[in-house]
């Protein structure tokens, strides 16, 4: 699929506790697209979403507002190679900035 694109997200601000990641998995699968959301112990969240270019940017564009009782302060946004993810988006465990 000529137009299929990976977003690497981390999104800064109020972020966690708000419904942040579950508002995400909400969207990205509205949207069609598979990958995954977490907590960085750093207080950021992380997105990785895969899938047709016009959504992976929706997507990108729906994290620089969030939930809606967070409060995003700033976005970081790289577009790796796309790997083939499966399907599906999922919630993930928090994990150490270092991993």
């Amino acid at each position: 699929m000529a137009d299929l694109m990976r977003a690497h997200i981390r999104v800064f601000g109020v972020v966690q506790g708000v419904f942040f990641r579950v508002s995400t998995q909400r969207r990205a699968e509205t949207l069609g697209l598979q990958g995954w959301v977490r907590n960085r112990t750093d207080g950021s969240v992380e997105v990785v979403a895969e899938g047709a270019e016009a959504s992976v940017r929706d997507l990108v564009t729906w994290c620089h507002t969030g939930s809606e009782q967070s409060r995003v302060d700033w976005v970081e946004v790289k577009y790796p190679e796309p790997v083939g993810l499966s399907a599906g988006f999922m919630v993930r465990r928090t994990t150490r900035e270092d991993a």
